[in-house]
């Protein structure tokens, strides 16, 4: 069932979603070389948990062990965090994550550079960014979820990168994962009729080679079949008669397939 929310109702995923925005600002300076997933999990807890009433909504979903889903390099999401993984210089990292406050989800993700990223690597990131603004700029009323893929397709079109088919956004409200899925390929008009009222987690995931992904023995970790470097940029977005309202800022204003498996 596709749920049409209240402009407070909006109001409210917002809240936790400028929690969220205030932490993606807060990680660039703790994502370094020597710092461990692990560390980064505990500081993201630390930051939502110190906001009246927030809680990670990651944490114990579905039996995951983390507050936020860390992944590194070819890890497209779901990774674990772990003592053992540490970060080193070129690296990059996408962290993910949820936060429940009032019986309200909200979900965003970023990927970050490691100290200095490789040409190859920031080209990734940059290409898999604008790819997002273009799947929020698509999120209007009258639009329909395809136009959405579609929007990640042109952007990523003429580029060597794979977008990532199995894995999709979501709808997000009272949990994290609702109706309907947002696959991050489509064609325009085809697929449920974007209507004022609809959350979307809109989540483009891009690798620098294959788009064919696999689940680690971990039965959490999803990494690209060729081991290649994958980016992840996430955005909880309300579908509004006056254009899409990304609400994983920390002003939460306006901004003018095969089987598929809902990612965090």
């Amino acid at each position: 069932m596709i749920h049409l929310r209240t402009p407070s109702e909006m109001d409210k995923v917002a809240q936790g979603g400028a929690i969220i925005a205030g932490l993606i600002e807060a990680l660039p300076e703790r994502v370094r070389p020597g710092v461990s997933t692990a560390e980064l999990d505990a500081f993201c807890e630390e930051f939502i948990v110190a906001h009246d009433g927030a809680t990670p909504a990651f944490k114990g979903l579905y039996g995951f062990p983390g507050a936020v889903c860390i992944s590194v390099n070819e890890e497209v999401v779901h990774g674990i965090p772990a003592a053992k993984r540490i970060l080193v210089e070129g690296d990059i990292v996408s962290v993910d994550v949820g936060v429940r406050i009032d019986g309200w989800a909200s979900d965003s993700a970023w990927t970050f550079p490691v100290g200095r990223a490789s040409e190859g690597a920031s080209a990734l990131l940059n290409v898999t960014e604008r790819a997002l603004e273009a799947a929020v700029e698509a999120a209007v009323p009258g639009n329909h979820v395809g136009d959405i893929g579609a929007a990640v397709i042109q952007t990523v079109e003429g580029t060597q990168y794979g977008i990532i088919r199995e894995l999709v956004g979501h709808g997000i409200g009272r949990e994290v994962h609702e109706e309907p899925q947002v696959p991050n390929v489509g064609r325009p008009g085809h697929g449920p009729l974007l209507r004022e009222g609809m959350i979307l987690a809109i989540e483009p995931m891009l690798s620098a080679g294959s788009p064919e992904i696999r689940t680690l023995r971990d039965g959490w970790t999803v990494v690209t079949a060729d081991r290649s470097l994958s980016a992840h940029f996430e955005h909880t977005v309300g579908i509004t008669a006056d254009g899409p309202r990304i609400l994983t800022r920390a002003e939460a204003s306006l901004n003018a397939a095969p089987d598929t498996v809902d990612a965090a």
